[in-house]
Order: C-alpha cells, then structure tokens, then sequence
C-alpha cells in the first residue's frame, strides 16, 4: 500500500528487475528490496509482465517510478541497452502503466536515476552546483545534476576522446578484457574526465559502478583536476532515484 513520505522505485537491469518501497526523508529502503530475474530475451511485454508481478509481490497500490537503460523521451525508450533491441520506440509509460492496471508511472533513464539519489542522499548530497555521475561497467553510463535539477539524457559514455569513444577506452569492462592494472586503467579514465571537464566545468565526479566498492584503489591514481568521490548507494541508488521521480513528477 501507499504510504506518505514513501515512494515506489523500480530499477530494470540486464540481471534483474528490483524494487521497494523508499523512505524519502533519508533515502533509505523502508522495506526490504525485492527481486526478480529479468527475463530473456527482455522485451517490452515480458519487462511489463515483471514489473506487475514486483509491485504485486509488494502489495503497493500507488504510483511507480521505473528506470530502464534506455534514453528515454516523452516516455519513449529511444535506445536500448542490455535490453531487447525492440524497445526502440516503445512507449514505455504507457507500457507500464497499462500492465499496472492505469495508475501513474514515470520512466527514466538508469543513470539519471542513480545521479538524482547520489545528488540529494549520497555522495554529493552537499554539493550546491554541477554534479557528474559516471557509472562504469559494460560501458560508461552518466547523469549530469545542477543544483538538484536533472539535464536527463546524457550519454557522455559516447563522447569521442582521441578517436575512441569514452567507454570503449575506460569502461570497467575494458579494465577486465585488457587485464589492465588499476594505474593502466587510471590512466585512461583520466583522459576521459579531463576531457567532460573542459567542457563543462563540473564541482565533483561522482564514480558509480561496481568498480566503485574498490575506489581506493583507483581514485588516488587520477590525474584530473576535479574531485571524484565513489557513489554511496550502490545498487539502490536506481531504485531510490526512481522513487524520486514520481514523487516529484519528473518525466524525461
């Protein structure tokens, strides 16, 4: 059921389709996060079929912030990433929201989700300016926040730097092919937030990812001149982020 000062986030991955209920005050999960295999091959209808079997599971009656990997615009999934390749296009708002019986939805992009909770709960929480969050993995995934405002849809993780884009040059994916050590790997990562910001003069990096839970090891290495912090939530922080979201409305 619905709770006030509470909200609804649900983060879809490659892996998983998880959920909870969200304390808005703190950012914590009011209850515990559930979790369900995402089904292959991940297309809109099974995705849709998931979700209603997670929001069910969690006896909540109101409305549902969603993330998917995916730029979403005006509700439509523009692009697809570690989902089916038919999502393209998909009005994925309406999706959801029919497969939840008519209720509210927003959907948004993984990454701005991640970036809206670290802004306002994590790592960046007190910091009053531009705030960059990269997420590194398979590829580089990011979210740019000024002041508590989202700018959604970035997709720095595609930047050209030297004739590569970003993630193919210091996604942690490439760390692990490569058997790159944490200083080779640095050592790339550096080109890449020396170039984000020349361009946009960011107060902080926030760095996500699973690579982030090892950030001593490689945050010391960086050569740049802006701050970098590892993200604080982790694997919540898409959660909480899309809780954010239809609390507040928001959709890109």
């Amino acid at each position: 059921m619905s709770t006030r000062g509470q909200a609804f986030g649900i983060d879809i991955g490659g892996s998983g389709v998880k959920g909870a209920v969200v304390d808005l005050a703190t950012g914590d999960l009011a209850h515990e996060r559930i979790k369900i295999a995402t089904p292959h091959p991940a297309t809109p209808n099974a995705i849709a079929e998931t979700v209603s079997e997670l929001v069910a599971k969690a006896d909540w009656d109101g409305p549902v912030g969603i993330t998917l990997p995916s730029v979403m615009v005006n509700g439509i999934a523009r692009t697809a990433a570690n989902i089916d390749s038919s999502w393209v296009d998909t009005d994925a708002r309406q999706l959801f929201s029919l497969a939840l019986g008519g209720r509210e939805v927003v959907v948004l992009n993984d990454a701005d989700a991640a970036g809206m909770a670290e802004d306002r709960y994590g790592a960046a929480k007190n910091i009053d300016g531009l705030v960059m969050l990269l997420t590194f993995g398979t590829g580089i995934g990011s979210a740019l926040m000024y002041r508590g405002t989202l700018m959604p849809n970035t997709e720095f993780g595609h930047i050209d730097i030297g004739g590569k884009e970003a993630e193919h040059r210091a996604a942690s994916s490439v760390k692990e092919r490569k058997n790159l050590s944490y200083k080779q790997w640095a050592t790339q990562v550096t080109k890449v937030l020396v170039t984000l910001e020349n361009l946009l003069w960011p107060d902080v990096f926030v760095a996500g990812g699973g690579i982030s839970r090892d950030a001593e090891h490689w945050i010391p290495l960086l050569g740049n001149r802006t701050p970098v912090v590892a993200a604080h939530l982790r694997n919540t922080a898409g959660i909480v982020g899309a809780a954010m979201a239809v609390d507040a409305g928001i959709a890109p």
